[in-house]
């Protein structure tokens, strides 16, 4: 029988943690990070975890300290005796490298695995991944939520007429898609082209625009060149207004400047990755309330397939 829950959140993401633990009502659990004067650092849980599921909050965005730390914090619960050790990663890092589409990479994403599980965790949440089949880069098990869930009733509450959902690349079709036929709309996809990482060399939309509405959606947004070149196209061809819902807000670069100058209504993210500055186009939803409802039921070993639209 375990002793109870704790939770404890990492450097990275303190608020998200300490809002997850007030929706399952309870405060985090103390810890502190002893610093080397060369740059070295070591966790410290100051109560005792012997017996508890311990969930330790963490998303695993640049720099690489983050998962770093979240490793540590791991090995150290499970070297204090916790029963169970529930990563709670809500940006899951290194999720882009999913698979070897270039000769001599590395999969970062099964490394990312196979380390967590190497350091002691017995179960994982996280959030939207970059691409569904990292799930089964993991021996145990994985609660894989759904931004969709928070985002389909905030795009419910616009109201908005004429309204099309859009992928900002051929890739991100089928999650577009599921957003089409649930809200009942219409479907645009952007095809862009590259000539190496962040960087577009072309793009063309699939679909009609004029008099619409449009909707992007995507799960990460780092540099922001995708988007905002894809909502100025739009624009340009005669949408009414375009808006975007990317879950994980890497926005990196120039990104920020970007949206600022674009023609984009709204960029709507969730805060699994806080904002480095407010923006007056940038609307920010919480997870909490979401990963909090998906722990009870986890620990009262009830279904969370409720939480899926889809």
């Amino acid at each position: 029988m375990s002793a109870g829950v704790k939770f404890f959140a990492g450097s990275a993401s303190p608020e998200l943690a300490g809002s997850i633990a007030g929706s399952y009502g309870q405060e985090l659990g103390a810890v502190e990070t002893i610093h080397f004067s060369d740059g070295e650092f070591q966790p410290r849980f100051t109560e005792t975890v012997r017996g508890h599921d311990v969930f330790i909050i963490q998303s695993t965005f640049p720099p690489t300290e983050h998962l770093f730390e979240l490793l540590l914090m791991v090995d150290a619960v499970k070297r204090a005796s916790a029963k169970e050790i529930i990563a709670v990663i809500p940006y899951f890092g290194f999720s882009r490298q999913d698979k070897k589409d270039n000769p001599r990479i590395a999969i970062g994403a099964k490394l990312v695995a196979n380390l967590l599980t190497a350091a002691g965790i017995t179960r994982i949440m996280t959030m939207d991944l970059h691409a569904d089949q990292i799930q089964g880069f993991f021996d145990v098990p994985v609660d894989h939520l759904f931004a969709s869930a928070i985002f389909m009733p905030y795009i419910e509450k616009l109201k908005l007429d004429n309204l099309s959902m859009g992928s900002p690349d051929t890739g991100g079709t089928r999650r577009a898609n599921a957003y089409a036929k649930h809200l009942d709309s219409e479907l645009v996809i952007c095809y862009k082209q590259r000539k190496k990482a962040n960087e577009i060399d072309g793009m063309s939309v699939i679909g009609d625009v004029e008099g619409k509405n449009i909707i992007l959606v995507d799960d990460i947004i780092d540099t922001g060149g995708t988007i905002t070149t894809a909502a100025d196209m739009m624009i340009d061809q005669g949408a009414l207004s375009v808006r975007a819902i990317c879950t994980h807000a890497v926005l990196s670069g120039p990104a920020y400047e970007r949206i600022e100058n674009s023609k984009i209504t709204e960029l709507v993210v969730t805060d699994t990755i806080p904002l480095k500055k407010e923006s007056d186009k940038i609307t920010v939803l919480s997870t909490a309330k979401l990963f909090a409802d998906v722990i009870s039921k986890v620990q009262n070993h009830e279904s969370i397939s409720s939480h899926f639209i889809f």
